[in-house]
């Protein structure tokens, strides 16, 4: 009974979806005011009726219900409770309700925030918003039903996946998701501005927050599936360029050069069609993401659809979505006549520049993860695009970028004087300088790399405290006068400024991982050791313990320095008998100088247990660096919030002044 609400909530969904889509599109059309006053409700329904089906399939698996058949595929009862409603997205049909789920959570979202004074606007993007939701509905009831029975259920489920069950599980998909989904809402407000004509810095003032929302999440979630991946996959590494990491690397990297775009468009009224068309890809790259993992065409722990079916019907939405989109785009591409002018030194050039290397930069990634799908495809020949293309290719532009970070900053709006910016800029050279070769001479001489990924994070992290203290006036001014300067700082300088400092940290902190990590492995019974720089790790023993659905082979390590213990590590092989898949949990000793990283694997009888062994300097940073990104983009937010409370007082000030 359960799964028969799930599936009527969704049909409903569907139908009220695409009549509101088409219904408003109409009313537009002949101006019925009548049609307007449906937008907000229909927008409600729908994500009232989707939650009510994502309920009912969590109710599904938290009572381990195996006659559905997604819950048989991907559950079992002696699962604990956190991996079966986790689990809930841990699978192809539930993940792609959470993605329609979070879909009608922004609009309903918009229905809820969305000023009267916009009524058109609005409007055109809830038509276009339940077109998606439509189309996504449709995907789900006839390609991937998560609420497909199965009779007679089995006694019990197949378990899900070993590598899903951990508590990253329960916020890195959900957190991506909303990164992926959100843009869809900057999407339809650039298809509705085209099929309006009109789009100006009001238009950029609107959609800004909602593409900084979207941005946050995905940072987070991206930081988070990093996470797991160092932790949880036991090979030391948190990224390596794979096909899925990539897909949700190409829309945050088009999302910067958005939201940079936007600003520029709020602020000078130009950049009109750049915007929009970034708009448009951002979301595109989502969607490609979205086909890349649910199509089957690649393996993956990430990837759960294996039948071509679903691809086809993704890749179909995909191209009536962008297609249309983009044709609508040349259509109205005339209308995009930017006002503002601003000369060849200024900011607004230098963040145009920041764009073109993030579109070129993204650009890259995308032939890297797309170019081997497409060889294999069209013969037999199997291509490998890995960290050396990249390396090669990618991280010059980034360094290209994050030489430009702090000058743009400090430069002028429409005319700006380069001479003084680099001579105020000056402390954050002679830092960076000194930082390089700090890192030249301490970490390892022979590492460029390592020098110049230094020198660059310090030369952002300085230019960031000098951009601030230009702001505050320090030094130039009365201290209490700086202090009240502060104060007043809108939340939005803050975001930026907070933003580009968690930018340095974690390039800082890439760098440490990239160019000066350690690693060691040996075959050890209990009491041997390995040493690794100056440490000795020694496996005490190790242990057989059974979990609640797994059995594992527990090692008990120390790890010395000059005889001094310096951690107690304790490392797992898991098996899972349902299954019939092992995982490694692996040891992490971390520190803010760096992390100590400790996996064991399947013993042989002869040699013992392989150890392996990593040191991983500045690994912490990566994450700290990657909250403090996220926390910009959130103090952006604020801001944006703030303006709008603080605009909606004004009149009613100005009216009880008057009085």
């Amino acid at each position: 009974m359960i799964a028969e609400l799930g599936q009527f909530a969704l049909i409903l969904a569907f139908v009220v979806a695409l009549f509101q889509s088409l219904a408003l599109f109409a009313g537009l059309r002949t101006r019925d005011a009548v049609v307007h006053g449906f937008a907000r409700a229909g927008a409600i329904a729908q994500f009232v009726l989707v939650l009510a089906a994502f309920a009912c399939l969590t109710v599904l698996f938290a009572t381990s219900d195996f006659t559905a058949l997604v819950v048989a595929e991907n559950s079992h009862t002696d699962k604990p409770m956190l991996y079966k409603i986790t689990g809930v997205w841990g699978n192809h049909e539930g993940s792609m309700l959470l993605w329609g789920l979070i879909l009608t959570g922004y609009t309903a979202a918009l229905a809820w925030s969305a000023k009267p004074v916009e009524a058109r606007l609005i409007s055109l993007t809830f038509a276009v918003q339940s077109l998606i939701t439509a189309a996504f509905t449709a995907f789900l009831l006839f390609t991937s039903n998560p609420f497909a029975r199965l009779w007679p259920g089995p006694e019990n489920g197949q378990d899900l996946n070993p590598l899903l069950q951990d508590p990253g599980l329960a916020s890195h998909p959900p957190m991506l998701y909303a990164g992926y989904v959100g843009f869809s809402i900057t999407f339809s407000f650039a298809v509705a501005a085209l099929i309006d004509g009109r789009v100006d810095a009001r238009w950029a003032r609107i959609v800004r927050p909602w593409a900084l929302t979207a941005w946050t999440f995905l940072t987070i979630g991206i930081a988070l599936g990093a996470s797991w991946a160092y932790y949880e996959l036991g090979w030391g590494g948190w990224w390596a360029w794979d096909p899925v990491e990539n897909a949700s690397l190409m829309p945050w990297l088009a999302g910067t050069a958005f939201i940079h775009s936007l600003r520029v468009m709020e602020k000078r009224d130009t950049l009109k069609a750049w915007t929009i068309l970034l708009a448009l890809m951002t979301f595109a790259l989502s969607m490609a993401g979205t086909f890349l993992v649910r199509s089957g065409i690649i393996t993956s722990v990430h990837a759960f659809a294996v039948d071509p079916e679903r691809g086809v019907f993704i890749l179909a939405i995909l191209v009536a979505l962008i297609g249309g989109s983009l044709l609508i785009y040349g259509l109205r591409a005339g209308l995009l006549k930017p006002t503002g002018v601003f000369s060849a030194v200024s900011r607004e050039s230098l963040l145009l520049i920041n764009n073109l290397v993030l579109a070129a930069a993204c650009g890259l990634v995308f032939f890297g993860t797309f170019y081997p799908l497409f060889i294999t495809t069209v013969s037999n020949e199997t291509v490998t695009v890995g960290a050396p293309f990249y390396n090669n290719t990618f991280n010059p532009m980034l360094g290209a970028l994050l030489v430009l970070v702090p000058i743009s900053g400090l430069l002028a709006w429409k005319r700006g004087k380069l001479m003084p910016v680099l001579r105020d800029l000056a402390p954050a050279a002679i830092a960076a300088i000194a930082g390089g070769v700090a890192a030249l001479w301490i970490a390892d001489r022979g590492l460029i790399a390592g020098a110049l990924g230094t020198a660059l994070a310090v030369w952002v992290a300085v230019g960031v405290v000098i951009d601030l203290a230009k702001r505050f006036k320090l030094g130039e001014i009365a201290f209490a006068a700086s202090l009240a300067r502060m104060a007043r700082l809108p939340l939005g300088i803050w975001g930026m400024a907070v933003a580009h400092f968690g930018l340095a940290v974690v390039v800082f902190a890439i760098t440490g991982v990239s160019a000066w990590k350690q690693e060691t492995s040996a075959f050890l019974m209990p009491g041997q050791h390995l040493d690794i720089r100056q440490l000795t790790i020694t496996l005490d023993r190790v242990e057989q313990v059974e979990g609640r659905n797994y059995v594992a082979e527990r090692g008990y390590l120390t790890a010395r320095r000059d005889q001094q213990v310096v951690s107690q590590l304790t490392a797992e092989r898991r098996l899972y008998p349902v299954r019939g898949m092992s995982t490694t949990e692996s040891a992490i000793h971390a520190r803010a100088t760096g992390d100590l990283y400790v996996t064991i694997g399947q013993p042989s009888p002869e040699h013992g247990w392989p150890v392996h062994v990593y040191l991983y300097p500045f690994a912490m940073w990566l994450w700290i660096g990657s909250a403090v990104l996220g926390l910009g983009g959130l103090l952006s937010i604020a801001d944006r919030g703030r303006r709008s409370l603080v605009a909606k007082a004004a009149p009613v000030q100005a009216k009880e002044a008057g009085r």
